[in-house]
């Protein structure tokens, strides 16, 4: 019987961490690729900024996009063209996971809004409460009703695509995580964070932080562990794996 390849998990890298961050512990592909644990799947780091060919949507198992500082409402051209290469995967029914930027673009990209949050800036070891929602969803099904997890975000997921499917939120950002047709996902917060470098994000922007009368130190001292949400990445691993070993089958 003749063996198949699995298709490559591509991560989609739209943008870097702090130079600091990234000298000490790599970048965000870096901090993904750890997350998704022991998968069978290979792994692919892909680039549209820097003209990155991004494959057609049965050449893969799933897509994760990364966090970005740049901002989905300036309609960069390669973010425009990401998002519409999103759409293409969506509709054909492969697995997607936008954290951040990826999923404010996934909600834009399939006829949503994205935008600078009212509230300014989250960031930090925030409560995330999951919706009733979630409890039959493929991805964050048997969650704890409450988790941690940590974010920083200025612009967020303003309004879901039609059809979508929120499924978690807090007091501050209303849709935390949302899904779209039967595998896409978006995540506002980051799953790939530890909590040295969310510590790490807040010493970054301390000026930023003093300068909105918040202090920094103490924002700092509430950082946690967040191990609930880090499973999510594992968990769309074997999501990308389950679709895979499904298109790869042999007939009959």
């Amino acid at each position: 019987m003749e063996n198949i390849c699995p298709r490559p998990l591509a991560i989609i890298k739209v943008g870097e961490t702090f130079a600091a961050l990234r000298d000490q512990r790599g970048d965000f592909e870096h901090w993904m690729a750890a997350g998704l644990g022991d998968t069978r799947l290979p792994v692919v780091v892909l680039d549209p900024r820097h003209g990155d060919h991004l494959p057609a949507p049965e050449q893969i198992s799933g897509a994760i996009v990364t966090g970005s500082h740049a901002m989905v409402s300036h309609r960069e051209p390669w973010s425009e063209a990401t998002g519409r290469w999103l759409a293409r995967l969506v509709a054909h029914g492969t697995p997607v996971l936008g954290i951040c930027f990826g999923h404010q673009l996934l909600a834009d990209a399939l006829g949503g809004e994205a935008g600078d949050h009212p509230g300014g800036l989250e960031i930090g070891t925030v409560e995330v409460e999951l919706r009733p929602e979630a409890a039959g969803d493929a991805l964050m099904h048997d969650l704890p009703a409450r988790f941690e997890a940590h974010v920083v975000h200025r612009q967020s997921a303003l309004r879901l695509p039609e059809g979508a499917v929120r499924l978690a939120g807090n007091a501050f950002e209303a849709t935390q995580a949302f899904r779209i047709g039967e595998n896409a996902w978006g995540l506002q917060f980051h799953p790939e964070f530890d909590a040295d470098i969310m510590r790490g994000y807040v010493d970054q922007l301390a000026d930023d932080l003093r300068s909105q009368g918040v202090d920094p130190s103490a924002l700092r001292d509430r950082v946690a562990a967040t191990t609930t949400a880090a499973q999510l990445l594992g968990r769309f691993a074997h999501i990308a794996e389950e679709h895979d070993a499904l298109a790869t089958a042999p007939p009959g």
